[in-house]
């Protein structure tokens, strides 16, 4: 499942660079009627998620979690929900290019454990008009930081040198590709509707300063898993 994100990630890419270049000629040709700026859009999206691990221990970062009795009925997968900002520039009225910032929230058990994630970047699609209806494909890159905090329902301290703990707490960097699909559904001159389904594809390494090295397949971070965004965006939305 993994090399299938990835491949469809790694063929984005080159579908991004060939709408942007496309064919200059025509473009010059056709500039009075086919402008390369045809708008500017943003808005605010809620997401809701459904993100997973392998093992508890990879999902809370943590490998003193208990015993294999205790470990076994942690949860490694759940619910993630949260909040966004978006603004993009419209480029020959198929191209957006724009800039974004999430929050979500990984709620887990009735210990107060949970996982909290930030990331924000840039992004890419191609999108087509279909009337008051645009369908698009893009790719997202950029940056963010897993915050995992764990506290057993059962709360007992582990001595870990002189210090009891009976909780932990781990910050992780990430780099990030986002692979999406989504819809706009145009509710005026100035208003859309927008969906998107995006499956974000952590990298890093837990519990350290992020580097060159560490972005590798091998370090692939969890959780991870689809959202579905859903928001309103406001702005010029170009021709339909």
């Amino acid at each position: 499942m993994k090399k299938q994100v990835l491949i469809f990630v790694l063929a984005l890419l080159p579908l991004c660079a060939f709408a942007l270049g496309g064919d200059g000629s025509s473009r010059h040709k056709d500039k009075d009627h086919d402008p390369v700026f045809t708008g500017v859009s943003g808005g605010v999206t809620l997401h809701l998620g459904y993100l997973f691990s392998s093992s508890p221990d990879q999902l809370f970062s943590n490998g003193n979690l208990g015993s294999a009795s205790d470990v076994q009925n942690l949860p490694k997968d759940g619910v993630g929900l949260g909040a966004g900002a978006t603004f993009r520039v419209h480029f020959i009225n198929h191209i957006h290019l724009g800039a974004e910032g999430h929050m979500s929230l990984m709620p887990l058990m009735k210990s107060g454990s949970s996982v909290r994630t930030a990331w924000a970047g840039a992004y890419c699609d191609y999108f087509l008009n279909l009337g008051i209806v645009r369908p698009l494909l893009g790719l997202g890159v950029g940056g963010g930081q897993m915050k995992r905090t764990f506290v057993p329902d059962n709360a007992e301290p582990v001595k870990i040198g002189d210090i009891y703990y009976n909780a932990s707490y781990t910050k992780s960097p990430f780099f990030y590709l986002d692979p999406y699909v989504g819809l706009e559904i145009g509710l005026g001159s100035v208003l859309a509707l927008f969906i998107k389904i995006d499956y974000m594809l952590p990298f890093g390494y837990s519990g350290s300063k992020l580097t060159a090295s560490d972005i590798n397949w091998g370090n692939f971070m969890t959780p991870s898993g689809p959202r579905l965004h859903v928001g309103l965006l406001i702005g010029s939305m170009g021709k339909k």
